[in-house]
């Protein structure tokens, strides 16, 4: 039995139909945004308390749980690409923002950590760390048409701005709300939209 030919209006819904489901495809649970939400959330806090409450010398280590967190999405992407059927232009483009957003900081951190003045590396972490924070997610934000990441971009960089008036003491609190707003609250949105749509 011949298929009929799709007429130029179904093959334009069906090409429509595809570019939405891959608009959505990348992230699109939230579960890499809460889950580094939550790590980032963690050590900004903990660092806090164990530096300004409990005055713990070696309170930059709770920092080595980037570490584990680093491994585990490793095999996360690898377990997530192998399963995977298509992997979409969209996919793509946020994977290397991202990507761009690591390689950055990296080279940000080593510039400013390569001085000698402790006291300018404490007052500069906080404001550049936000403002590189503000660029992957506001750009995955539009990339992905989901407005809460574009909200939580430009937020970081409001948060950016404060902090260079704040005392590097409260660094760390900032950081911890930037994530909340940036990544915790769009994962949640991006996790309920997923359940919403399966």
């Amino acid at each position: 039995m011949e298929q009929e030919p799709l007429s130029g209006t179904e093959s334009l819904q069906i090409i429509q139909e595809m570019i939405q489901k891959a608009r959505n495809q990348f992230s699109e649970n939230g579960h890499l945004y809460l889950f580094w939400g939550w790590v980032i959330l963690i050590c900004s806090i903990g660092q806090f308390v164990l530096q300004h409450i409990l005055h713990t010398p070696h309170y930059y280590y709770i920092w080595g749980l980037t570490w584990v967190a680093a491994i585990y999405q490793f095999y996360y992407l690898f377990k997530r690409r192998k399963n995977e059927k298509v992997k979409t232009y969209a996919d793509s483009i946020v994977g290397y923002v991202w990507l761009a957003f690591i390689v950055t900081m990296f080279l940000s951190f080593l510039a400013i950590g390569s001085t000698n003045d402790v006291g300018h590396f404490y007052r500069m972490y906080a404001p550049i760390l936000l403002a590189l924070y503000g660029i992957p997610t506001f750009l995955s934000g539009i990339i992905l048409k989901v407005k809460p990441l574009a909200i939580g971009g430009v937020c970081c960089w409001l948060l950016s701005v404060i902090s260079n008036w704040v005392s590097p003491d409260y660094h760390m609190i900032l950081l911890g709300l930037a994530v909340i707003i940036a990544w915790i609250v769009p994962g949640y949105f991006l996790k309920k939209r997923y359940k919403e749509q399966h």
